[in-house]
């Protein structure tokens, strides 16, 4: 009888680990990842689905990664997966890995020491061993889910690395096929362990683009939101990377950067940045945006300014909140300097997932914008950077 009973609880304990790594993930990511959108949907006009048609679109952050999930099929929470994006008329999504989170984390101050969100994560999903204890294992899982998705389904994903890859997936958009162009990113440098080597092994696996920080301070220099503040700018270790990225036509990316280490990176000649993903202060003052005066800098020196879609960073949760950023943008940066960075996946509410862009179109129509701005800032302008700044050969 004992035996029966320890078989009995045996099978009822793996059936409930089943159970919990099956669905316990998904039910984290839905309630990390919120649609603010009514039921029935933001309206949308015929003339603005007419011109979001027509539309190139570009999306500078996503994190969608993250989550574990097969992004070829069709979920029913988050924002984002492959027929979404599709369905909204995406041309080129950045999908960025993120590798640590500091718990507690916040806006304000972030302690490198601090205990690791996304550990327990990796655990709960059971991804490989090997990413559970290394950051750059980590941002390489993720990279290879990538391209394991793109390998499935050619005809429908295409990772980009060069401007040839961008302009292949252009081309045939325009004759009509339903392709997306996903360009690989990493979320704060601290996967490179301090080591120049590993910038060869993660651009080998695709790389293209990194945000020097995310939320805390690494050995490249100063968070946004870390210990040192505002006046930790690059350290040695992150002048030599930055040089690195600007030799091999790699994307520098500001979004969570201290301001003296946004002044350090376009103080070295060439480095073109990019703000993914973020707002602009005197529309939104929140501790997450830059300031006005560092948005501009990034802007004249060639760079982009991608408006994210989540309440912190428009200060509301509507598409005509986001709509007003971008417009604020424009008056900082200039109607050739913005684009979008959602954050969509990213641990952060929008009022609507990737499927439903078009109601942007719309609120960008209602707020008064050109149709010839709302083509730049939809994705003309990260398209004509990228053109401009990735690699001539992989």
């Amino acid at each position: 009888m004992w035996k029966k009973l320890l078989l009995g609880g045996a099978v009822i304990l793996v059936c409930g680990l089943t159970a919990f790594f099956a669905f316990a993930p998904a039910y984290v990511e839905s309630s990390m990842n919120p649609v603010t959108m009514p039921e029935d949907g933001w309206p949308v006009s015929d003339q603005a689905l007419a011109l979001h048609q027509s539309l190139t679109i570009g999306d500078l952050h996503a994190d969608s990664l993250l989550w574990d999930r097969d992004l070829l099929r069709r979920v029913d929470h988050g924002h984002t997966d492959i027929p979404r994006l599709l369905q909204g008329n995406i041309a080129v999504q950045v999908f960025t890995t993120v590798t640590k989170s500091p718990r507690g984390q916040n806006y304000d101050h972030n302690s490198s020491e601090a205990g690791d969100n996304i550990t327990p994560l990796f655990m709960g999903q059971l991804r490989p061993m090997r990413s559970w204890f290394s950051l750059r294992e980590r941002a390489l899982v993720q990279a290879a889910a990538l391209a394991k998705a793109a390998e499935s389904a050619p005809e429908t994903l295409r990772i980009i690395r060069t401007r040839q890859d961008l302009a292949s997936v252009l081309s045939e958009r325009d004759q009509g096929k339903q392709a997306l162009g996903a360009l690989l990113g990493l979320e704060g440098g601290h996967p490179l362990h301090g080591d120049l080597v590993n910038l060869d092994v993660l651009y080998d696996a695709g790389f293209r683009l990194i945000g020097l920080t995310h939320f805390f301070d690494n050995e490249l220099g100063g968070s946004l939101h870390g210990q040192e503040g505002a006046a930790s700018g690059l350290t040695g270790f992150g002048h030599q990377v930055v040089q690195d990225m600007v030799r091999r036509g790699m994307i520098i990316d500001l979004a969570h950067a201290s301001p003296a280490m946004v002044k350090d990176v376009l103080a070295i000649p060439d480095t073109r940045p990019i703000l993914s993903h973020g707002g602009i202060y005197s529309h939104c003052p929140s501790p997450r945006n830059l300031s006005d005066e560092l948005v501009g800098d990034i802007a004249q020196a060639g760079g982009l300014i991608g408006i994210g879609f989540w309440s912190d960073v428009v200060c509301g949760k509507t598409p005509a909140d986001i709509a007003g950023a971008i417009a604020a943008a424009i008056q900082i940066a200039g109607e050739d300097h913005v684009a979008l960075g959602s954050d969509w996946d990213g641990s952060v509410d929008t009022p609507f997932d990737a499927a439903h862009l078009p109601a942007l179109t719309q609120a960008l129509i209602d707020q008064g914008l050109t149709s010839g701005q709302i083509a730049k800032v939809m994705g003309g302008n990260m398209m004509a950077y990228l053109a401009s700044v990735l690699p001539q050969e992989g």
